[in-house]
């Protein structure tokens, strides 16, 4: 390996790191209320701005693991359905975004944008389709109002936060230098 392939494979990992604390660390924030955390989505910004940041490969390993940690440390997400479908559903939030975004002609808000909902659809499916295999193991019913209640009607504020704040951190790191937008394929060629 070249000694920047190591030094940006370092870099990304490190980043990784930090974006698995704060997914750990954020749920605090909603006071451990399991209402207020599926309205808000507190573990969804690390991991999409993981995918985003460092590529789909750390966006889907953090968005795997985070959940299940947060279990380990402290109990919550309760592990069965919830936990295990929230594990599916954040790895390809992750791995989406970061999958879409990396690999856009030009990196900018516009492609930002397409990436999150493209990534936030997908999640939601892969959470649905989870939460049916469960269910069914369960010997539960999971209903269509069930998944949109789930998937989009209480988790409209996260959603809009995703769609503000993600965007918002991205231009300003683009500003500061930290994380550059990008306007050819030369990022496709580092991944």
């Amino acid at each position: 390996m070249k000694q920047t392939t190591i030094k940006k494979h370092i870099q990304r990992l490190v980043l990784a790191a930090m974006f698995l604390a704060l997914g750990i660390v954020l749920p605090f924030l909603t006071g451990q209320i399991p209402q207020v955390g599926s309205m808000l989505l507190p573990m969804h910004l690390p991991v999409l701005l993981c995918g985003l940041i460092c590529g789909w490969q750390y966006g889907g390993a953090v968005g795997l693991v985070l959940p299940l940690l947060r279990y380990v440390m402290f109990g919550m997400p309760p592990i069965f359905p919830t936990g295990i479908a929230m594990t599916f559903e954040l790895a390809a939030y992750g791995a989406i975004a970061g999958f879409l975004y990396n690999r856009s002609k030009w990196q900018c808000v516009f492609a930002l944008y397409r990436s999150l909902l493209i990534a936030m659809a997908g999640g939601r499916i892969i959470w649905g389709v989870v939460r049916v295999l469960l269910t069914g193991v369960a010997g539960e019913a999971f209903t269509w109002q069930m998944f949109m209640a789930g998937a989009f009607l209480n988790a409209i504020p996260g959603i809009v936060l995703q769609l503000v704040f993600i965007p918002v951190l991205m231009v300003a790191l683009d500003r500061t230098g930290m994380v550059r937008f990008s306007h050819s394929h030369t990022q496709i060629a580092e991944n």
